[in-house]
């Protein structure tokens, strides 16, 4: 008896005309994350500290999982810090 064959999956068009970031590790043929090079993960971190999620970053899935692990990783042996220092026009803005 012949087995089905498995649909194939389309990709799915972008909303307003838009493309997909593509994902920087993939793009530039850097095969596996690592947590001692961070100026490659500086990049996954927003100015506040926080990390990026999957569309900001245009990450895969895997990819994304394991920059945040290399993240967290960073941060345990003091390469990233936890919280960036407010500045001082942010800080005034909220004590005002």
């Amino acid at each position: 008896m012949a087995r089905p064959v498995p649909k194939r999956r389309r990709e799915k068009p972008a909303l307003d005309g838009k493309r997909k970031k593509p994902d920087f590790y993939v793009a530039n043929g850097i095969r596996q994350v690592d947590w001692k090079d961070v100026e490659t993960l500086r990049r996954f971190i927003s100015p506040k500290g926080k990390m990026r999620g999957r569309r900001a970053t245009g990450l895969t899935r895997k990819n994304q999982a394991a920059v945040a692990t290399a993240i967290r990783n960073a941060r345990e042996m003091a390469l990233l810090p936890y919280v960036v220092e407010e500045s001082r026009q942010t800080r005034r803005r909220r004590d005002a």
